[in-house]
């Protein structure tokens, strides 16, 4: 904090004072001045800290074998809350890893305890009330600290305190992820030396190429703090709206969801393009009727797996589910009726638990009831491709992890192999299988240009996003490749 005082006019100054009464006063500034800052001693404090360490959460028993803060980063009326997780090697050299969830709306928390973070839902043991968590070792903290936001405001525990702040697009949300990571740093300074990577998956990735964009225009222009951008990461990555959905009729086709009369017939029909297709080409429109016909019942992230009809269980039908002591829903395979969205209604009783908040320390009554993917938010899809994206960070000296699950019909692996393809790379490293344990566990090639490369990995009978599906092996992934070492 600063203080102005005004200066006394010099001649106004009294000229002399006797010598007992200047000890006595400045004895008594000295007593004015101790008890000052003692007074504003916790304001400062606060102020100087931009974040809370929470050291124990409900649910997990015993205090957290990591160092977790939470805190809130203020950009205008917007006010997005964070989980920072240090890395649990060495924090003093790790990578920084900037992590948002896709949806549009979907929050951190799944990052932080379904997907890449230490820890999880203890399904197994749930019987109602606030769900247990336990330490999960095989986390991308292993290996780099991450700075997991819920992005856009709108997202998660993030709020606006103007309504005119919630409307939100591709564009915008971009640009208000870069001026988080920014504030952040600021914030944060000792991990500015570090080697900074972006990381998202699912529709985030419109977003996060443009987020490495802004950060490598803002190091251009000169922008303080210099950002250490070494790299980005998009798992399962909406990237073109176009080779998206066309991609999903090739898939159908490859897993033997379609026939290869139906598939030869609607791809001769419209032309190899389902999407915008004019009405007058019937016979286009009548096989694009018979297809998704076909994969209605489907379950598109993972089409193994049961579909379930809601993506977020309804509040009743969890405490029905809880008076029935029937747990074991919880558990996959251990029933017929188990659904993997059953392991996502834990998270939502886990949030919106007041003793999780406070340990959190969240604001109170600036997000009514707490979404693990937020509906309703008022978002306008306004970038369609980012290929050319793409391109444009292709000519500098970036690393970039692109990775699939191949049971995913939400963003199929095709379609990602395709636009990377529209980048016009180089082979370094030509297609073979990743191993983990000595285990075939998916696929990867290399592409490189002139210090740029990339990495494109499947994930073997991954679904969407791949590190929910297949959390062991997509460690190993990030650990080897945030390391600069081949998978």
């Amino acid at each position: 904090m600063c203080y102005e005082t005004d200066s006394m006019p010099a001649s106004s100054a009294p000229k002399s004072i006797p010598a007992e009464m200047s000890r006595s006063l400045l004895q008594l500034s000295s007593h004015l001045a101790f008890l000052l800052l003692a007074l504003l001693a916790p304001q400062l404090d606060q102020a100087a800290s931009y974040g809370t360490l929470v050291k124990n959460l409900p649910g997990f028993d015993g205090n957290l074998p990591f160092k977790l803060e939470t805190g809130y980063v203020s950009l205008e009326a917007s006010e997005l809350f964070y989980y920072f997780v240090e890395s649990e090697g060495d924090p003093r050299k790790d990578p920084l890893l900037l992590w948002y969830s896709g949806g549009p709306g979907c929050s951190a928390l799944n990052g932080l305890i379904y997907q890449i973070g230490p820890l999880a839902f203890d399904v197994s043991a749930y019987q109602g009330g606030v769900p247990p968590i336990s330490y999960y070792p095989h986390s991308w903290t292993k290996s780099s600290s991450i700075l997991f936001v819920d992005a856009p405001v709108g997202t998660g525990f993030s709020y606006a305190t103007d309504p005119s702040a919630y409307p939100m697009s591709d564009t915008k949300s971009a640009a208000q992820t870069y001026e988080f990571l920014r504030q952040w740093l600021i914030e944060h300074p000792q991990f500015l030396k570090l080697q900074l990577f972006i990381g998202a998956d699912s529709y985030s990735g419109i977003s996060a190429p443009l987020v490495v964009k802004h950060v490598v225009n803002g190091n251009k222009a000169g922008a303080k703090p210099y950002l250490n951008l070494k790299g980005y990461i998009v798992g399962c990555p909406r990237t073109d709206a176009a080779i998206n959905e066309n991609s999903k009729i090739s898939f159908s086709h490859r897993i033997g969801l379609i026939s290869d009369e139906l598939f030869e017939a609607t791809r001769e029909t419209c032309d190899s393009s389902y999407t915008n297709v004019e009405p007058e080409n019937w016979r286009c429109l009548e096989n694009l009727k018979l297809v998704r016909k076909l994969i209605k019942d489907i379950n598109k992230n993972q089409v193994l797996e049961p579909k379930c009809q809601w993506a977020d269980p309804d509040p009743g039908l969890r405490r029905s589910m809880k008076a029935d002591n029937n747990a074991n829903l919880f558990q996959s395979g251990a029933s017929d009726f188990w659904c993997h969205n059953l392991n996502y209604s834990m998270s939502d009783d886990w949030a919106n638990a007041e003793s999780v908040q406070q340990a959190l320390n969240v604001r109170q009554e600036t997000v009514q009831e707490w979404a693990r993917c937020n509906k309703s938010l008022d978002y306008d899809e306004d970038v369609a491709s980012v290929v050319d994206v793409h391109k444009s960070l292709s000519k500098l000296g970036l690393q970039a992890l692109i990775y699939n699950g191949d049971h995913d019909l939400t963003i199929p692996s095709c379609g990602t192999q395709e636009w990377i393809r529209k980048l016009n790379l180089s082979v370094v490293n030509e297609w073979r299988p990743w191993l983990v344990n000595g285990q075939v566990v998916g696929y990867t090639v290399k592409y490189s240009n002139r210090g740029f490369h990339l990495t494109y990995a499947s994930v073997l009978a991954a679904g969407h996003p791949p590190q929910e599906y297949k959390r062991r092996e997509c460690f190993d992934m990030y650990e080897r490749w945030i390391h600069y070492y081949p998978l």
